[in-house]
């Protein structure tokens, strides 16, 4: 189901997205506020969802740590104005959901049609980057907090990008003219022998 940053049609996108999991086991979907409390809540439910004897700790590991991650940068680029209640999208979603090969972590939030350009620019460069660059980029981030204007989300995107070695999926979705739902996808390997040396996952046909 590749997600790219293209503006469609609400509808279209919930059509698409919908086809792209009926093979996936739907984990959690939750539509409104996320808080702190909702936070711990969320993973309690994601980690207990997970079979122990089928899912490696390392699995679990990296689906508590992405999904702490996504609720967190959901958080912190959330739009909060007036706007929120006068489009109907006045709360954030996430769906966690798995298939026999991954994990989906999807959070969507309402943003500024102003921030859209940035944001992207640097989910962009995050997935250009390989391990090394990763690596280097989250160290040069924890010292200087260059590359996000708001309260370190970018650290938190290249954190998913390293600890998941898949690219960063998402999509703006135009409300307005003023604002649009950011949704944002986080993948995560179920089966290790999947990932190629570079992080990158093996798709069937390369088997």
């Amino acid at each position: 189901m590749p997600l790219k940053h293209l503006q469609k049609g609400f509808l279209e996108f919930i059509y698409e997205f919908n086809r792209g999991i009926q093979t996936h086991d739907i984990i959690l979907a939750y539509e409104g506020e996320i808080t702190h409390a909702l936070m711990k809540v969320f993973t309690g439910i994601a980690v207990g969802r997970m079979p122990g004897e089928q899912e490696s700790k390392q699995v679990q590991k990296k689906v508590y740590h992405v999904l702490v991650e996504c609720l967190q940068n959901t958080s912190k680029h959330a739009y909060r104005g007036e706007a929120q209640y006068q489009t109907g999208f006045n709360h954030g979603i996430l769906i966690i959901s798995r298939n026999p090969e991954d994990y989906l972590i999807t959070t969507g939030n309402l943003v500024e049609i102003g921030r859209i350009a940035d944001l992207a620019t640097m989910l962009e460069k995050i997935n250009l980057l390989n391990k090394k660059e990763l690596d280097k980029l989250y160290k040069q981030q924890i010292m200087e907090g260059s590359l996000s204007e708001k309260g370190g989300a970018g650290l938190g995107f290249i954190d998913i990008r390293r600890k998941t070695g898949q690219k960063l999926e998402f999509h703006f979705l135009p409300v307005n003219q003023d604002h649009s739902f950011f949704l944002f996808t986080s993948r995560i390997v179920r089966n290790n022998n999947l990932i190629n040396t570079d992080g990158s996952i093996v798709h069937k046909g390369d088997r």
